[in-house]
């Protein structure tokens, strides 16, 4: 599977699992705690001066968030765990695949 393949996968893939209004604007929402969440909790670790709790309550509350949207749009098996593991069989498919082939050759 070539990178533009993979990218393309997963525009589709978001696409298709994000059509709700509401879904889409918890997502908006949601989004930035994510990412600000796990950089916290993350610096933490790092040894920045950050706090850990808030950046695990912040990142708890963003997939929450996603999780009511999907719900909401009723295909919670689209959550990003779920995606990603199909996804990544895909790909380990794809990449098995094509090196029988070269072996065969």
């Amino acid at each position: 599977m070539t990178r533009f393949h993979l990218v393309h996968a997963v525009t589709k893939m978001i696409k298709n699992t994000h059509r709700h209004p509401v879904n889409r604007v918890l997502h908006c929402i949601g989004a930035p705690f994510y990412v600000i969440g796990l950089a916290t909790a993350l610096g933490y670790f790092a040894g920045m001066q950050t706090e850990l709790a808030p950046g695990i309550a912040m990142w708890i509350g963003a997939i929450a968030l996603f999780v009511v949207g999907h719900v909401i749009e009723g295909n919670i098996r689209s959550t990003t765990p779920v995606l990603l593991v199909r996804l990544l069989s895909k790909v380990a498919h794809n990449f098995v695949a094509q090196r029988v082939h070269f072996f065969r050759a």
